[in-house]
């Protein structure tokens, strides 16, 4: 085989192999954004409702109530100083926070950036004991059980907050 052949052989090969390269790069990028693209907090998908309420039930009900009615007098104080559980029904302030808040306070535990430095809350960090489509699941249940009027109060409250933010 002569030179010229060799070398036309070897540009050849080395442009295949940058384009299966290139290809096998964009597809695994794909495929990670897919990945990282959580699925939604969606209080309309009965599946992941169903899937809420029993992750609510086992994690969460103990002390936010079987009926998302939280402990008693959650505004005041406890001995330790630590404020109790507050409801998650419409009484409560649940439904003031977006979800990302929500999200991160239920997988990370109340703490910075969800709380100030050094404030010391009973509730735990749910991300090493829950996978995060667990945790979307019992937040998609809790908000299936608002009333339309908070649905419809919260959408206005984010949807200002979003304006603001511009």
């Amino acid at each position: 085989m002569d030179a010229s052949r060799a070398n036309r052989l070897t540009v050849v090969g080395l442009v295949a192999f940058i384009l299966a390269a290139a290809a096998v790069a964009y597809y695994g990028r794909t495929e990670l954004d897919k990945m990282q693209t959580p699925a939604p907090i969606d209080p309309r998908d009965a599946a992941q409702v169903e899937r809420g309420r029993a992750v609510y039930v086992n994690h969460c009900a103990s002390c936010h109530g079987a009926q998302l009615q939280g402990q008693p007098e959650w505004r005041i104080r406890l001995p330790n100083g630590r404020m109790p559980a507050p409801p998650h029904d419409e009484s409560g302030h649940t439904w003031h926070h977006p979800d990302e808040v929500l999200f991160g306070i239920t997988k990370h535990g109340l703490a910075p950036p969800y709380a100030p430095k050094g404030y010391e809350s009973d509730m735990p960090a749910f991300g090493n004991v829950l996978p995060d489509s667990d945790i979307r699941a019992a937040l998609a249940f809790i908000e299936s059980q608002w009333p339309p009027e908070v649905v419809k109060w919260r959408k206005e409250m984010l949807e200002q907050t979003r304006r603001q933010g511009k």
